[in-house]
């Protein structure tokens, strides 16, 4: 059991720091500057860098969210569905300007999975194991 408890942990600290560094480093700070064009091709040059912080700040915030464990189904759920809306949105309109172009979708579709596996079945197990205890 201890097992599973730390990998669970490793898995929610991963995916909180994926969205720490997409949000405050990549947008919010532009240390990637790819992202603002793609947030420009998407909505539109004018407000490309107000939209891109305030995605980046969002991202920051789901980072919170997911390291403080509050609702983390819920949690769960949310960063599955935006991964994946954004990935397709990605690959429809932008794949030129993703980093591996349009296998970036597969990377996306494995973190969701990832996501999954980590909520719905490692902590899943643990809650279940917990009430047996």
């Amino acid at each position: 059991m201890e097992r599973v408890r730390f990998w669970n942990k490793v898995l929610v600290l991963c995916f909180s720091l994926v969205w720490l560094i997409n949000g405050l480093f990549c947008k919010v700070l532009n240390l990637v500057p790819r992202h603002q064009q793609i947030v420009a091709e998407i909505l539109g040059e004018t407000y490309s860098r107000p939209l891109t912080i305030a995605i980046g700040i969002s991202e920051v915030l789901m980072a919170i969210w997911i390291i403080s464990r509050k609702f983390s189904k819920l949690s769960a759920i949310a960063q599955i569905l935006l991964i994946v809306s954004m990935n397709i949105m990605e690959f429809v309109l932008t794949a030129h300007l993703l980093l591996w172009g349009r296998l970036n979708i597969v990377f996306a579709c494995c973190l969701a999975a990832m996501i999954y596996y980590q909520e719905f079945v490692l902590q899943a197990d643990l809650e279940r194991r917990n009430r047996i205890a």
